[in-house]
């Protein structure tokens, strides 16, 4: 029997395909950039991102999420076309690779995210719910995709500056409230929720916020969780991200044991297996 329990939400179309949440699902990371923060270069070519892609498959990965612009603080402002020259020819290739796999594209450019969706992704997953891009609803709203909503306040450059919350879950709920009523105005149906872990907080704000994220089960929408090595873990332990995945296998118990419905991760294996032990 389960020992944990995912909460009830509505289910999500993803294509002419129904995923539904009874069992927590896997969002396998891709990142085809040179500079993100744990695995930069390491897949930036078509055949290492087929190999990798096919490792996490093979480990357990429900969805792969292609990344091609580095959201770490620092990183490097690339023009949207590299982004698009990055991750088109991925995720062409890997939808020819593996007809069945079901692509999500990291992005909060508008025009990257169509330009996907019309190579063979998916879902459009943007760090900046919105806010980055004044066309982005309006083209997920037309697009009618899957669209991953996460709370974040500012630039990856300027968002560790904006950090006054009078309380952080509700603030964040309310913030993506806001969001939420706006993309159902423009008829979006199929909404996951991000809280944004290490995206305008502080680390203790992230740990509130974990250990509160059932209280954003309020909207009923599907949950998705995103610690993997992040920050938060690598500098309480004072480690580095190469080191955290003790700790995000921690977190992401906390964050199972709390009704998440997806976990982002790198370490697609050791995520499948703790599934396995509590559902």
């Amino acid at each position: 029997m389960p020992y944990f329990k995912t909460y009830p939400t509505q289910s999500i179309r993803v294509g002419d395909r129904l995923l539904t949440f009874e069992k927590p699902v896997i969002m396998g990371i891709l990142n085809v950039t040179p500079d993100s923060f744990f695995d930069g270069g390491q897949h930036a070519t078509v055949d290492h991102a087929i190999a990798h892609t096919r490792q996490m498959l093979e480990e357990g990965a429900d969805i792969i999420d292609i990344g091609a612009f580095s959201s770490r603080p620092g990183a490097t402002t690339i023009s949207t076309q590299e982004e698009i020259d990055r991750s088109v020819p991925v995720v062409e290739a890997l939808a020819k690779e593996f007809p069945d796999i079901i692509l999500s594209v990291d992005t909060f450019r508008a025009e990257v995210a169509k330009t996907c969706i019309d190579a063979g992704a998916h879902i459009i997953n943007d760090i900046s719910g919105g806010n980055l891009d004044e066309n982005m609803f309006a083209t997920v709203a037309k697009l009618q995709v899957p669209y991953v909503l996460m709370h974040m306040r500012g630039t990856p450059k300027t968002m560790q500056q904006l950090t006054d919350y009078t309380d952080i879950v509700t603030d964040v709920a309310t913030e993506l409230g806001q969001r939420i009523a706006a993309l159902r105005a423009l008829g979006v149906k199929d909404i996951i929720l991000d809280p944004g872990f290490g995206f305008a907080k502080t680390i203790e704000q992230n740990y509130e916020l974990l250990l509160r994220t059932d209280e954003l089960h309020y909207f009923g929408l599907p949950m998705l969780g995103g610690i993997s090595r992040k920050s938060m873990i690598y500098k309480k332990l004072d480690t580095t991200p190469q080191e955290a995945l003790n700790g995000t296998t921690a977190l992401n118990t906390l964050l199972l044991e709390r009704g998440v419905h997806i976990l982002r991760v790198h370490d697609v294996k050791e995520a499948k297996q703790l599934i396995n032990l509590f559902f």
